[in-house]
């Protein structure tokens, strides 16, 4: 199974690569970065692109599923233009050409709250995302919302360090529909996705399919 995971240097974009790298499943993992991995793998195809011109690496797209983990942040992308264009414009890219390559399936990371018509920035960005994703009719599209992420981040973010250190406090009181915004590690994410595209691969069907997960269909599916 040929996978491409773009993303690899994030939060959960590396877990994703560490457990596409270690399952025997995956002949090829290609990892499209700005810089390099600064790792040696044999499955391991890192190329150093420009994402403003994914267009260019048609052959990069020719796999049998997409695993996409990219996303910024208002404050490291200078402007809502600049977060519109990682967080929306390059998944979208990415997926069309992926489509057009006929890859099979699609794994996006996104976030609680999504949508389309949302009054916050962020995840109206996200849900415009999502449904856009859909009108591509990929045979399974794969959409996972976590909300808060824990793990070791490159950049600290004080407003995350402090729910952080909450999280293990308020979780267990978000019950029910609630519970879909307990915070959850980003391995854990990460594993689920993985999961998710591998199992994938045998649901492939003639209609397409689109799987929804958040917190506790994640936590399931990292365990499955």
């Amino acid at each position: 199974m040929k996978v491409l995971l773009l993303g690899a240097t994030g939060l959960i974009g590396h877990h994703c690569l560490s457990y596409l790298l270690n399952n025997k499943k995956v002949t090829e993992t290609i990892a499209p970065t700005r810089r390099s991995l600064c790792m040696r793998d044999q499955s391991l195809h890192n190329v150093l692109v420009d994402f403003d011109r994914l267009d260019e690496y048609p052959e990069l797209f020719e796999v049998d599923a997409i695993i996409c983990c990219l996303g910024t942040t208002i404050k490291q992308a200078g402007s809502r233009a600049r977060f519109r264009q990682v967080d929306y414009q390059y998944c979208l890219d990415a997926a069309e050409l992926g489509r057009a390559h006929s890859a099979k399936t699609f794994s996006l990371v996104s976030a609680i709250g999504a949508y389309e018509r949302s009054p916050v920035f962020y995840s109206r960005i996200k849900g415009e995302l999502e449904s856009h994703l859909r009108e591509l009719e990929y045979p399974v599209l794969s959409i996972f919302q976590p909300s808060l992420l824990l793990g070791d981040r490159q950049e600290q973010r004080l407003g995350e360090l402090a729910a952080a250190k909450l999280a293990p406090l308020f979780n267990p009181l978000l019950m029910g529909g609630l519970s879909d915004y307990k915070a959850i590690d980003a391995e854990v994410v990460a594993r689920a996705m993985v999961n998710d595209c591998l199992d994938s691969q045998h649901d492939v069907g003639d209609k397409p399919k689109v799987r929804v997960y958040r917190h506790d269909k994640i936590v399931k599916l990292a365990t499955t």
